[in-house]
């Protein structure tokens, strides 16, 4: 999927953007920011979808993809273990099934290695511009630059990790180091309760971390501010009489009882996007991966909750502070649309905070949450023009569990696009920029 030769025949100035959670707010402010004309639908306040409860890290050093070659071994334990990590509970959904097999067909270390390049050239445009919007819209969002650990159960996970740490040195990935768990537990002393659970860690000290529910919330009024329109409470489209084309051109949606017209559009509906692409004829493999959190109140005694980002890579599991909270995320289930909590999951989840961190995770101050995130079978997002889809429509979906850590990113990626457009449109030279390819 690339950049086509233009997205109009005129400029585009007016720029619907279609979502409202953290991509399709990152990329609204990048596009009011390089004097677009903004405005963004969504049938629900801005913020309230996967943005919600993710994990909260920024993981820009840490992109490899879930499908990957180790998968074929486990793939016994996916569908039929209640308790996996990663989980596939299979439904009579010819959807779930096509994105399954395209999933499968990328679990080789070829596909792998490609996916992680490309995902570490977004994450670290991603990082530069989230610091620009930071710094822009001075958002307070609870970020902190502490660093991320990823702590390993044996030795055998930890040499691999190891190794993925020095083809990611090669790619030009960002510094890392390899600790013994007595190195570790200086870097993040609260991990001395389940210290003799781990064997050591891979520590990189530019990882950041934030509250993404509060970041929406804050550019949702920096962009009112600004003079973006927001049209909230109303879902787009919803038959194919809702969406308004002129040949190979989508000139407006429909928001509940009213008409959005636009120049050019960005679909990023997160796992919404799918059933909108095939409303206009398009396919884009973008499939839920259901996600689960926590957030707990943290004791105010030191030294018993992290500062530092962890991943315990065996649990599969990430804790994030947020200043006097902890964000504990992790599983993941390819089970559908389905959002409800599963109280078995949430138990989980909790015991497995309860082990890590035993003396700040102790307390019945927790509140659950369950999420889906867009995800295409490679991990890599869907940035521009699919075939079939009008030619002024961009997508923006796909970043699945990194959908916080590639937001801005990706949201730089569709405006060069269209101030490429705008730039053919006047005769001037513009540089090229190209669509990350899917699969």
């Amino acid at each position: 999927m690339q950049a086509a030769p233009s997205l109009s025949s005129t400029a585009p100035r007016r720029v619907a953007v279609l979502g409202a959670g953290i991509v399709g707010l990152s990329t609204a402010w990048q596009l009011q920011r390089d004097g677009f004309e903004v405005t963004v639908i969504d049938r629900a306040r801005p913020g309230q979808g996967a943005s919600f409860g993710n994990g909260a890290q920024l993981s820009y050093a840490y992109v490899q993809p879930l499908a990957d070659p180790s998968i074929w071994a486990q793939l016994p334990k996916l569908l039929f273990s209640r308790d996996s990590a990663f989980s596939l509970r299979l439904r009579l959904d010819p959807q779930q099934w096509a994105w399954g097999l395209r999933f499968l067909a990328a679990c080789r270390a070829d596909v792998s290695a490609r996916s992680t390049a490309e995902l570490l050239r977004l994450a670290e445009e991603s990082r530069e511009a989230l610091q620009r919007l930071l710094a822009d819209t001075q958002a307070d969002c609870d970020f902190q630059a502490s660093g991320k650990l990823v702590m390993f159960g044996s030795e055998a996970s930890f040499a691999a990790a190891r190794r993925q740490m020095d083809l990611q040195r090669r790619l030009g990935g960002a510094e890392q180091h390899a600790l013994s768990l007595a190195e570790c537990l200086q870097v993040e002393p609260a991990l001395a309760g389940s210290g003799a659970q781990h064997v050591g860690g891979i520590y990189t000290p530019g990882e950041c971390a934030a509250d993404c529910a509060r970041l929406c919330d804050a550019l949702h009024g920096v962009l009112q501010a600004r003079g973006v329109r927001f049209v909230i409470g109303d879902r787009v489209g919803g038959s194919a009489g809702a969406l308004r084309r002129e040949g190979d051109r989508l000139v407006a949606v429909q928001a509940g009882e009213r008409w959005v017209e636009a120049d050019a559009f960005v679909a990023a509906l997160g796992t919404g996007v799918a059933a909108f692409a095939r409303q206009l004829g398009a396919s884009v493999p973008v499939y839920p991966l259901k996600g689960y959190s926590l957030t707990l109140g943290v004791p105010d005694a030191p030294g018993l909750a992290p500062q530092v980002s962890i991943t315990d890579a065996q649990r599969k599991v990430v804790f994030a502070r947020l200043g006097q909270r902890l964000r504990v995320a992790g599983l993941a289930e390819l089970a559908g649309h389905d959002t409800t909590l599963d109280p078995r999951r949430v138990a989980q989840l909790r015991r497995s905070a309860r082990e890590v961190f035993p003396l700040a995770c102790s307390g019945n101050d927790v509140q659950a949450w369950a999420g889906l995130r867009p995800a295409t079978p490679t991990a890599v997002p869907i940035l521009g023009q699919v075939a079939g889809a009008p030619r002024n429509l961009l997508f923006n979906a796909g970043q699945g569990a990194l959908g916080f850590t590639l937001a801005a990113g990706s949201a730089q990626r569709v405006s060069h696009l269209l101030q490429g457009a705008v730039g053919r449109a006047r005769g001037v030279a513009v540089s090229r920029s190209v669509a990350v390819p899917a699969a």
